[in-house]
């Protein structure tokens, strides 16, 4: 069929203009495209961060495996076997040195599970510690007590830190005066003497370190939600429900709090590694977790003695938590974007 080009839309004759099949005007202006609610929209401008997918899909897998260990372990991952002591990793299959239970001892090659006569159908596949105890059971142990404080100390963050900010942004005033001049007096005592203050008071473990960051890691989600809560009770919608005698609490938590549940959970994102970190280095100096208990912090204080000649008890805890802390990162980076994508521009 041959092409008949027209120099311009008027020289179109008008029997070659397809007619529309809707019947009515409603129909015609009728959006074809599906409406998205604010978390549809959000969850579609997430996918397309391709690190911020991967790493929510390398948390949930490691959040899964560390539950999924509480009823399914290799090993006890306390109990001690000195005959077995710093064995290295045996992987079935894969004849590699360093991962076959072989390792160099004074410039040889030696087969250190044959030297200690481990049964052929035992096999560790990240070694064990200096007590025998299985790394790769503790890790997963380790892993699962880092992240429980971690979730604890995002609970704080936003029980807390969104109560503080709101009741301090709203009040105003004198009220918001006395209630800041709180948060820096608090600010300013540094964490480490908190920890060592509820030392004093309490036995090392899970408890006295969450009682340390519940004390003062909630103060920036304070700060933020307050600041947040002043920009917004001077819109129209919180005045207008001013003005129609709604009390300043329903206010709160129905207009404000939504409003700003997208910054909640980008900082709530963002304190989740800094509780994990902050944990590993208590439980490094030796002011977490006490054995036999294991905690990423505590892997990583065994690893760094053994470190010259037994590296893989170090390489292993900080592999693990430099990728839950990028993981977690990225991940509210790409929470950033997607609830907000001006912030981009």
């Amino acid at each position: 069929m041959e092409t008949i080009k027209y120099s311009s839309i008027v020289d179109i004759p008008a029997d070659e203009f397809q007619p529309l099949q809707k019947n009515t005007e409603k129909e015609r202006e009728e959006i074809a495209a599906p409406s998205l609610n604010f978390l549809q929209d959000s969850w579609r401008r997430l996918k397309k961060n391709k690190a911020a997918v991967i790493s929510m899909s390398l948390l949930v897998v490691i959040i899964a495996v560390s539950i999924l260990t509480i009823f399914i372990s290799p090993q006890d991952p306390t109990k001690q076997n000195v005959d077995y002591s710093n064995l290295p990793p045996r992987i079935p299959g894969l004849n590699i040195n360093g991962l076959n239970g072989k390792t160099m001892v004074a410039g040889e090659l030696v087969n250190k599970y044959a030297q200690a006569d481990v049964p052929s159908n035992v096999n560790y596949l990240l070694g064990t510690d200096s007590l025998g105890r299985d790394v790769l059971s503790r890790l997963f142990m380790g892993t699962r007590i880092s992240l429980l404080i971690a979730f604890i100390a995002a609970l704080f963050d936003i029980t807390l830190g969104v109560a503080y900010g709101l009741i301090s942004g709203l009040l105003g005033g004198k009220v918001d005066n006395a209630m800041q001049r709180f948060l820096e007096i608090l600010s300013g005592i540094p964490n480490l003497v908190v920890m060592i203050l509820m030392l004093v008071v309490f036995e090392p473990g899970i408890f006295s370190i969450v009682a340390a960051m519940a004390i003062t890691n909630w103060i920036p989600m304070a700060r933020i939600v307050r600041a947040q809560t002043l920009k917004l009770k001077d819109q129209e919608y919180v005045l207008a429900g001013m003005t129609l005698g709604e009390s300043k609490w329903k206010i709160a938590f129905k207009h404000i709090v939504p409003n700003i549940s997208s910054v909640i959970i980008i900082q709530m994102m963002f304190s989740i590694p800094t509780a994990i970190f902050f944990e590993a280095f208590l439980s490094f100096i030796g002011l977490g977790l006490m054995p036999p208990n294991a905690s990423l912090g505590t892997l990583l204080n065994d690893g760094y003695k053994t470190f010259l000649y037994l590296p893989y008890l170090l390489w292993i805890p900080a592999v693990t938590i430099s990728v839950i802390m990028i993981c977690f990162n990225l991940l509210a980076d790409g929470l950033r974007d997607a609830f907000d994508p001006k912030m981009k521009e």
